[in-house]
């Protein structure tokens, strides 16, 4: 058995989670759901977050190829996160 682990960038991801969960599927919420869920995809731990990803994946319809095909679109443009004076993705 995987022993449960604390990923470092947790407590700033819970906020970004938290906003998701009381938020709409503008492209910006699209982009960061979709980043998450690959962050967490098969981290051991953070059960919390992996959880509420899927809530708000369900509660805004989707399915992840639906999310996925999307957030490429999205991406193509190149400007999801421009537009909220970030130039820079935090995929680590």
């Amino acid at each position: 058995m995987t022993k449960e682990q604390q990923h470092p960038q947790y407590s700033k991801d819970r906020k970004v989670v938290d906003n998701l969960l009381a938020g709409k599927p503008s492209e910006y919420n699209l982009a960061e759901l979709a980043r998450l869920r690959i962050r967490y995809l098969g981290f051991p731990g953070a059960r919390d977050i992996k959880e509420d990803l899927d809530k708000v994946l369900q509660m805004w319809g989707m399915n992840e190829e639906e999310l996925y095909e999307t957030t490429r679109k999205i991406h193509a443009k190149g400007e999801v996160y421009k537009t909220r004076g970030n130039d820079s993705e935090d995929w680590a």
